[in-house]
This record gives C-alpha cells, structure tokens and sequence, in this order.
C-alpha cells in the first residue's frame, strides 16, 4: 500500500468548498461520537441492570455499532479520503474491505429496520410478556438469534463482493454502484463482475432486498405501530373491550417510542431515498447531472448515521440525562 494524491473529481468539488467539507466533517464526528455515545450510556444502563433487561435497549445498542461500523470503517476513511490522502489496497485487500462494507451497510438497514419491527410486534402482543424473577440474566434467546440471523445472512449476500472485486489505480473510475458498498472507488478498490450485465443484476438485487423492501417493511411496521395505539386509545373510551385487544400498560411511553420511531423511519427514509436516486441515475442513466447526484449521495448516505442519535437522545429517557449531566457541566466549568 503507498499513498497517493489524486483524489476523484467528486472528492475535488467536495474538499475544494471549505463549506461542503467542513459539513461532511461535522456529519462524519456526529455520527462517531454520537452512536458511540448510545452505545456508551445505554450498553452501560443494560450491564447495571438488576432484573429483566430491556430488549428494546439491546436492539438499540446494535442500531448504534451497525451505524459505528460504517461511519468508522467507510465514512471516516472517505473523509480522509477527501483530505487528498489515497491508500491503494492489494487486490486481497479489496476483496476484504468491498465485501465488509457490502456487509455492514447491509446489515445496518436490516437493524434499523429490527428496531420498528420490534416495536409492532411489542404492541401487538396480547398477553404481557412473562418475566422470571430468577431466571437467566441477558436478553431472550428470541432477540439473540434474530441478532444472529440478520449479521449472518447479510455476510452471505456480500459474498459476491469478497470475489468480484478488484484494485486498480489513481486512474480508475467506478462503472457500477450500489448504494449498499460504494459510491466511487475508495483505496483503489472497484467492481470486477465478469460482465456489465452479471454488474447490473447484483445491483439490482440489492436495490431490490437492501433498498426498495426495508423501506416498505418499515412503513408497514410504524403504521401498524400508530394503528394499534390509536385502536387501545379508542377502545379505553368504550365500556366493553375485546379480548383479543393487545395489552399495553404503559400508552404515554409507547406513543412516545412510536414518534421516536417514525422520526427515525422518516430520516432513513429521506437520506436512503436520496441515496437511492442519486446512484441509480448514475448506474442507468449517465446524464450531466451525475456529478453533483453522486455528491447529494454521499451526504445524504451518512445523514441518517449522524443524526439517528440525536433523534434517540429526544426519546430516550437515559441519553437525555447525560446529555444534561454534560451540558450543566459544561455550563459550570466556562460559565
């Protein structure tokens, strides 16, 4: 690996503007410092617990690492990038990185996703959750294989990435995207499929599976979630309740975790939407408009990353006292 110094026409616009940069800066720390502070404050609430844990802080802690991961291992290393600094990988390198950011942008939409869906199926269940006073501490064994299940089988679908891959040069340029990977070549690694068309149908398949269905998942899910608190609220006002209504004891909290989801749900929505746009234009249709498409992208494609914290600081009653803990004693030592 030698470093080079001849960023990408996109890196150029970008590190060119003092604005531009300065805001993918800010966006890149956001997303490092404010997932690694979810994980920090919520993880440590869930080792201090004494009695159940809650599932939904667990499935918030492996939210925060997905979105770590990627802001780490991809959106750092771009930012970098940008500063003119360029690292070309071997081409065993690139096997290796291609597959693991196919891998963790895949399984970051996927637990993303996680946390509505749990969300539905909470409100949705009839009789309360049965708890053990001495059972085994740790979360249920339910939660650990969906866990299992969604890291496993998105490291099955980055397969392809491990081997159709390759390094290439200062002089390279990406002809295939995907929003789940890459948005042009990083470290010299691009795209190697046998054929434009065997390119095409993996790009496809991932706008199919990682794209188009988790958005559609996710709003099945939050308006099933909105639904359901509105037919309990309804049902609190008649005399005769069914008994198949599901039981929810706790309607202020519930009700406030539903708009923290679907505030959550409405910026994936919007920076995955934006994202998906912009790189498909530029795999279908190259037009004049590519450049500045492909820079919308790259924003818009770690937008939710950096401010999903700070939507969960709203919500979460935890994240919020430290939140305060530290601005008092900000307050205190310049005040």
């Amino acid at each position: 690996m030698a470093p080079q110094r001849k960023p990408s026409s996109v890196s150029q616009n970008i590190s060119s503007s003092p604005f531009y940069f300065a805001l993918y800066v800010i966006l890149v720390l956001l997303g490092n410092v404010g997932n690694t502070t979810v994980m920090a404050v919520v993880g440590q609430s869930l080792l201090r617990e004494t009695g159940a844990i809650r599932s939904s802080d667990v499935i918030l802690v492996n939210m925060a690492f997905s979105n770590l991961m990627v802001s780490l291992v991809r959106n750092t290393v771009v930012m970098v990038s940008d500063l003119g600094v360029e690292i070309f990988l071997t081409r065993d390198m690139c096997h290796l990185m291609m597959g693991i950011w196919v891998w963790l942008r895949s399984a970051n939409v996927w637990s993303t996703f996680f946390l509505s869906a749990f969300h539905f199926q909470t409100l949705r269940r009839v009789a309360p959750p049965i708890i053990t006073l001495h059972g085994p501490r740790g979360p249920p064994k339910s939660l650990i294989l969906c866990f299992i299940l969604i890291w496993s089988f998105n490291l099955i679908y980055a397969i392809p990435a491990f081997i159709f891959s390759k390094n290439g040069d200062e002089n390279s340029t990406e002809t295939l995207m995907l929003v789940s990977s890459t948005t042009r070549p990083l470290m010299g690694c691009i795209w190697d499929f046998p054929s434009v068309y065997s390119g095409l149908a993996f790009a496809t398949s991932s706008m199919v599976i990682h794209e188009s269905l988790p958005i559609c998942l996710m709003n099945i899910t939050n308006l099933g979630s909105l639904l359901t608190l509105y037919a309990h609220g309804h049902s609190r006002n008649t005399t005769h309740k069914s008994q198949d209504t599901p039981v929810i004891t706790r309607i202020p909290a519930e009700r406030r975790a539903a708009k923290v989801i679907l505030a959550l749900n409405v910026l994936f929505i919007s920076s995955w939407g934006t994202n998906v746009i912009s790189v498909n234009y530029f795999n279908y249709n190259r037009g004049s408009s590519t450049e500045f498409l492909l820079i919308i992208a790259r924003f818009a494609n770690m937008s939710f990353i950096a401010f999903s914290p700070i939507v969960l600081a709203v919500g979460h009653r935890k994240l919020r006292a430290f939140i305060k803990s530290v601005l008092s004693h900000i307050t205190s030592v310049f005040g």
